[in-house]
């Protein structure tokens, strides 16, 4: 197994986010590594790009780089050079790709998709309905929302619901709680219902970690019915029957991230829209079909 250490030097022009992106993405295949990341955001100057020089000499290591500017990306090249460091920029061979398929230049432009457009006040519109509808919040809103995420307490549904506000996608969360009726407006079949499940032990973690965190003194770990054994095979098994009876789809995050559920909910929220008779045409002008239509 590989122990060696190395600092990884990230340098963006912008926020810094695709080469971090990136790096965890690739750095998550080796084990056994040490990595030190020298993040360096909003490198637009030849003063700032010293810094970066100067924290390059104390500490050599690889870098990574979205630079826009030719003159910044040739003196970080050249030094780089010189210590004897790699040096690669992330984004050319992705753009030498694209502009030969599209017959067009890329235009030299910094932060290209941290512009406040269409797509970002989406964004923050499906942030402040996720705020509103969350926890069976707002019931009367369900009607506006892309999709709705069904489940039992402490199922990630929060979570979920914020990743996908993230991609424009406005979200609603409504708990099934055992006794207690679902809202009217989800039978009406306006918008894809998706549920959440997860695998009893793993649930019962989690709700006794949450227990402890908001101090739940006096409580009976033992015999709540919140982490008894018994009664979260029943709350389960009674939430996956309410699914089946409605026809919603299920998915077990058990073992999945966050980012994985919310791709398999994009997914299904695309075949409900299929089964409806969208074409891609009228699929085009929703919500859900423009983000999974776009980058992440």
């Amino acid at each position: 197994m590989n122990s060696r250490q190395i600092n990884l030097h990230l340098v963006s022009d912008s926020t810094g986010e695709t080469l971090n992106s990136i790096a965890r993405a690739t750095l998550a295949r080796f084990e056994g590594t040490h990595v030190i990341h020298h993040r360096w955001s909003l490198i637009r100057s030849r003063l700032q790009l010293d810094r970066v020089l100067e924290g390059l000499e104390h500490e050599p290591g690889p870098v990574l780089f979205t630079l826009v500017d030719r003159s910044l990306r040739h003196a970080l090249e050249e030094n780089c050079g010189r210590l004897g460091v790699p040096c690669l920029s992330v984004l050319d061979q992705v753009m030498e790709l694209l502009q030969s398929q599209l017959g067009a230049r890329a235009k030299e432009k910094r932060a290209a998709q941290h512009v406040m457009d269409a797509d970002y006040f989406r964004r923050i519109d499906a942030m402040h309905y996720v705020l509103a509808h969350d926890d069976g919040q707002g019931v009367a809103g369900i009607a506006q929302a892309d999709v709705c995420l069904v489940g039992v307490s402490r199922s990630s549904k929060t979570p979920t619901c914020f990743y996908l506000a993230n991609r424009g996608i406005k979200a609603a969360n409504v708990p099934i709680v055992p006794g207690a009726e679902l809202p009217p407006e989800l039978a009406e079949r306006t918008v894809p219902v998706v549920g959440l499940t997860i695998e009893a032990h793993a649930l019962i973690e989690i709700r006794r970690h949450r227990l402890r965190l908001i101090g739940a003194h006096g409580v009976k770990h033992d015999t709540t019915e919140y982490i008894d054994p018994e009664a979260v095979k029943a709350e389960i098994l009674q939430a996956r029957r309410l699914c089946n009876q409605h026809g919603w789809p299920v998915i077990d995050v058990t073992r999945r991230s966050i980012e994985e559920t919310a791709a398999t909910v994009l997914q299904l929220m695309e075949a409900w829209h299929v089964r409806r008779g969208a074409t891609p045409a009228q699929n085009a002008l929703d919500p859900a079909a423009r983000v999974l239509g776009s980058t992440p």
